[in-house]
């Protein structure tokens, strides 16, 4: 599974697209499409753009939220809120081939996510973002550490866990020596898409 995940940003259709195609031109791997204030059929437009385009670059696609649309664009997968259906129902629309992730904000969150087999968790906000409208209570680094010791302590296998909320280039190597298995960013992506390059270039960093 790759490392790093571009979460989409954009106010407009043409802005998302841009956006998306700048990052796969600089060599994104794993795109996740966001884009929370669209009308339907905008949104149904930029994932069967995005889709196409993602498996021009070979790279994976993942809606947010929508499981239906990620079924009707055969999309590589998608990715849930708390409150955004079960894990256990976009299993049973997807089929097992799919990646299902889901957002986690504290550790039960983490233990009901890895009880409901998510391929991966979303675990954050590491520090404060605009990206999010409805923003969880920040872990910063030292939540991470413990919910990465409390599973420890229960003799937990730690699962696929990807930092995000405010992540940058800089968090990295931090976030990886604390056990977090890699890292989903937007807003430093959008602002400046060659840095995909220096995220890339961190030997600790590659899949």
């Amino acid at each position: 599974m790759e490392k790093l995940q571009y979460i989409s940003k954009g106010h407009t259709r043409q802005e998302q697209e841009l956006n998306i195609r700048k990052a796969l031109d600089h060599g994104i791997k794993w795109v996740q499409i966001r884009w929370k204030n669209a009308s339907e059929n905008e949104l149904i437009s930029l994932c069967e753009v995005s889709k196409q385009l993602c498996s021009e670059y070979q790279s994976i696609c993942i809606i947010n939220d929508n499981v239906k649309l990620a079924k009707s664009i055969d999309a590589d997968g998608v990715h849930l809120g708390l409150n955004d259906g079960s894990i256990e129902e976009a299993r049973i629309i997807l089929g097992d081939n799919k990646i299902i992730g889901g957002t986690a904000n504290t550790l039960s969150d983490v233990l009901q996510r890895m009880k409901e087999s998510c391929d991966y968790i979303g675990l954050g906000p590491l520090r404060f973002t605009s990206t999010k409208e409805k923003l969880s209570p920040i872990l910063g680094f030292e939540g991470y550490q413990e919910i990465i010791n409390k599973l420890h302590e229960k003799s937990m296998m730690i699962p696929k866990i990807f930092a995000i909320g405010g992540v940058s280039l800089e968090d990295i190597q931090s976030l990886q020596q604390l056990g977090i298995y890699g890292v989903a960013v937007s807003g430093q992506i959008t602002n400046q898409p060659s840095i995909i390059n220096e995220f890339k270039a961190l030997s600790s960093f590659k899949p």
